[in-house]
């Protein structure tokens, strides 16, 4: 059973505790987009450990986790995370698999993400982690691979090459003095020889497996709705972040694909800049942040919160052609008189009922909610669907039926026993 794992929502759904709640079922777990610019946070006998790069699934004994193609990866990144790993005891040995065509975040791009984020008078809320450039610079036909760490001419031309280009903009736009070939030839040459067991063919060894009837796990990052195209753009990260982007990030086929499983808070999250039609008022928000604990696993950046909405999920729903769905942190609308669910969106008159693709709409229409009656903290977590409320299994049914897809996981806390499963 090969599985395909996508955050059905701006990101932050809580995908980290499926993935290590997946993990125990399959034999390898790859991550397929994006780079440390997204975090997932595992909770493991009240011990937390967050994952920028690594899949999750390594805390699992005996798993493979690969990093595919489509990631970009920080080297100082990957090997913080590598010794923070081993530091907690975590045996790693040949489990880590790099694919040789994931493209190489490199110092100007850290830099360049930056300064034109600085430029901008619409900003888009990047974490200046260098994504969008190494992206442009893929898509531009100019970037560095892992397997060009390997081999020092190859690394040695191609560096000279950017930072020629670079440079000239470092210095003429920005006023920035530019960069030094020498310290990141030498810098980059060491990362390859460090990672250099790690690096290989991933695409020919999960089609291997896939073939050798193992289970594999596609571990998206992000949401939905950062995705590069149906994302809320230009709000959006720089990597396709649906489920299509697991075939496009690993070299595995459509054809191989048999769950896509979609998450998804109870209510809505945001990071950073762009629309967000059912955003709380602030004290309502604040309280909300605060009792969810919503701040970012990659940059501490508080998260905006809002109601359930309805109308992208749905859309989600379409557009990764999700087969089931984890809902997240059902804990955190405990307590509340009355909850949202927001069924469509009201902009000059008409009532849009599907995502529309006009960011003036997003920007400026007013949701039109389901008002549903809440439930009482919960004192003891529900170990089961049985064990809910009336009022919050009202609530996940209505979510249900709106959707159109099963629900079959309900997480009611961090640790990977607060999950209920619903068969």
């Amino acid at each position: 059973m090969n599985v395909v794992l996508i955050g059905a929502q701006w990101g932050d759904e809580g995908k980290g505790k499926i993935i290590d709640i997946l993990s125990e079922k399959v034999d390898y777990i790859v991550r397929y987009q994006g780079g440390n610019n997204a975090g997932h946070t595992v909770v493991v006998k009240n011990k937390e450990y967050i994952f920028h790069l690594i899949p999750s699934g390594i805390l699992h004994e005996g798993k493979v986790c690969c990093i595919g193609n489509g990631v970009v990866i920080d080297p100082a990144v990957l090997l913080q995370e590598i010794e923070e790993i081993k530091k907690v005891g975590v045996y790693i040995g040949s489990r880590l698999k790099i694919s040789s065509l994931a493209h190489v975040i490199m110092p100007y791009h850290k830099n360049l993400d930056v300064l034109r984020e600085g430029k901008r008078a619409h900003k888009i809320g990047t974490t200046g982690r260098g994504i969008g450039p190494c992206y442009s610079d893929k898509i531009n036909r100019c970037g560095i691979r892992m397997v060009d760490l390997l081999n020092p001419e190859v690394l040695k031309d191609k560096l000279a090459d950017n930072l020629k280009e670079k440079n000239e903009i470092f210095k003429k736009v920005f006023g920035h003095p530019g960069f030094n070939f020498n310290s990141i030839y030498n810098e980059y040459l060491k990362y390859g020889k460090i990672f250099s067991s790690y690096i290989c063919n991933t695409a020919s060894l999960l089609n291997k497996a896939i073939e050798n009837k193992k289970d594999v796990l596609f571990e998206g990052a992000q949401g939905t709705f950062l995705d590069i195209d149906f994302g809320t753009y230009p709000f959006v990260t720089s990597s396709s972040a649906t489920a299509g982007g697991a075939c496009i990030g690993t070299g595995v086929s459509p054809r191989r694909i048999d769950r896509i499983v979609g998450v998804a808070k109870a209510y809505s999250t945001r990071v950073g800049e762009g629309p967000f039609p059912t955003e709380f008022s602030v004290d309502f928000s604040e309280l909300m942040r605060n009792k969810g604990n919503e701040f970012g696993a990659t940059t501490g950046r508080p998260r905006r919160c809002g109601w359930f909405d309805a109308v992208m999920v749905k859309e989600a729903v379409l557009l990764n052609g999700i087969t089931e769905l984890a809902i997240m942190k059902m804990d955190v609308l405990d307590g509340l008189k009355k909850i949202n669910i927001c069924e469509g969106y009201k902009y000059r008159g008409k009532l849009f009922k599907d995502f529309p693709d006009d960011l003036e709409v997003m920007e400026k229409a007013k949701p039109s909610y389901k008002e549903m009656p809440g439930w009482p903290e919960n004192i003891d977590k529900p170990r089961s669907y049985r064990q809910l409320h009336p009022n919050a299994k009202a609530y996940l049914e209505y979510i249900r039926d709106m959707l159109k897809v099963k629900i079959s996981m309900v997480s009611v806390g961090s640790a990977r026993d607060e999950t209920i499963f619903l068969k």
